[in-house]
């Protein structure tokens, strides 16, 4: 576990590192909902700010599955240390790995749009922003989940 949760956080500060002032860009296109809203964003940055979104991508393209194996590992783990029903089991082996397909999903058409500004409408922004917020929800979830059994782990044992 400790591993897999070092190197999300060395992916992690790397996409940071990479991104430097264009990070908020990254949330404001997950949430942009509108094609209108989409082209904005990327409107708004110049060229060496769209290089510095376009390069945060390619470390993204592993992100995701160091991320499922770290809340994967860490599942696995609390099942060591608390008794989890088997569907408890299956949804924390399972849902790490569809955020993680979500990140891939958001990736891909992020570069894509990068590229051919003239794909983005409304429909597609609309699913990929939808894709992302999931994507969200189901790492964040399951994070909580995990944050707050290993709490009562670490608290019984006093």
């Amino acid at each position: 576990m400790a591993l897999w949760t070092t190197a999300f956080v060395v992916s992690q500060a790397n996409i940071a590192r990479l991104l430097g002032p264009v990070a908020p860009k990254v949330l404001e296109v997950q949430t942009a909902f509108s094609a209108r809203r989409y082209v904005e964003i990327l409107d708004s940055m110049d060229d060496e700010a769209t290089a510095r979104f376009r390069s945060h991508y390619y470390p993204d393209f592993v992100h995701p599955a160091i991320y499922a194996m770290a809340l994967r590992s860490a599942g696995t783990r609390l099942g060591e240390r608390v008794l989890l029903s088997p569907a408890t089991r299956r949804a924390l082996a399972v849902v790490p790995v569809l955020s993680a397909a979500g990140d891939y999903v958001e990736n891909v058409v992020g570069l894509h749009f990068l590229d051919h500004r003239d794909r983005i409408t409304n429909s597609r922004v609309r699913a990929a922003s939808t894709v992302s917020i999931a994507k969200w929800v189901l790492a964040l979830g399951t994070l909580g989940y995990l944050s707050q059994g290993f709490v009562r782990v670490w608290v019984s044992r006093k």
